[in-house]
């Protein structure tokens, strides 16, 4: 049951990023708490829901993760268009799977919403020895253009709770003219208008 000043939250988040930065088995890691090996490429878009409580709010997130792979980059916008939340993952150990991240990032800031959550993720941190990019390089980078920035290892879990956590604080709890794109807000009270007590909804039900 919801209780007075809390809110439940309906939120699309899409994961975009290279193929092999780790997109999937980031999703993996969170939702099931599992690490594969060898995780195959996903073809298309592959469909998750996690629900997290945070501060006032329970979060539901239903998980686009989009494929890396450059045939599919057209059917991105289909996954982004109208999301919450976004997670561009690039590879520390790959510079190229690092300017692919910037072009994710542009791409968004033309097409995207512009008040989408955007976290910016180095994966694959446990390969310290192998890294080609810095974390002071991307963090200048996300810093520059409005992204939350972490360095995260789906294979030892380091900060992989910790970025949808952080998405989940910044999302809005409120939306004054309109409801934010990418959130599912229902049974608005009439005479509610503070921030924790604008939206409730039927996360309960539907989560896993």
């Amino acid at each position: 049951m919801a209780t007075i000043g809390h809110t439940n939250l309906n939120a699309k988040l899409v994961l975009l990023g290279d193929m092999g930065a780790g997109k999937s088995s980031l999703v993996l890691r969170f939702v099931k708490g599992q690490f594969l090996e060898f995780q195959e490429s996903t073809i298309g878009a592959a469909f998750f829901s996690q629900t997290l409580a945070v501060n006032d709010a329970t979060v539901k997130f239903e998980i686009w993760d989009t494929a890396g792979q450059e045939r599919y980059h057209s059917l991105a916008p289909m996954y982004y268009r109208g999301a919450a939340a976004a997670i561009i993952v690039y590879d520390i150990t790959n510079l190229e799977s690092f300017t692919r991240a910037k072009k994710w990032v542009q791409e968004l800031q033309k097409q995207g919403n512009p008040n989408m959550v955007v976290a910016f993720a180095g994966n694959k941190a446990d390969l310290e020895d192998k890294r080609k990019v810095t974390a002071e390089e991307a963090r200048v980078y996300a810093e520059e253009n409005g992204l939350f920035f972490i360095e995260t290892s789906a294979k030892t879990a380091a900060n992989v709770n910790d970025i949808f956590y952080e998405i989940a604080k910044k999302l809005p709890r409120a939306q004054p003219a309109q409801n934010p794109a990418g959130m599912v807000l229902v049974d608005r009270p009439a005479e509610e208008p503070e921030l924790h007590h604008v939206v409730h909804n039927y996360l309960f039900a539907c989560s896993p």
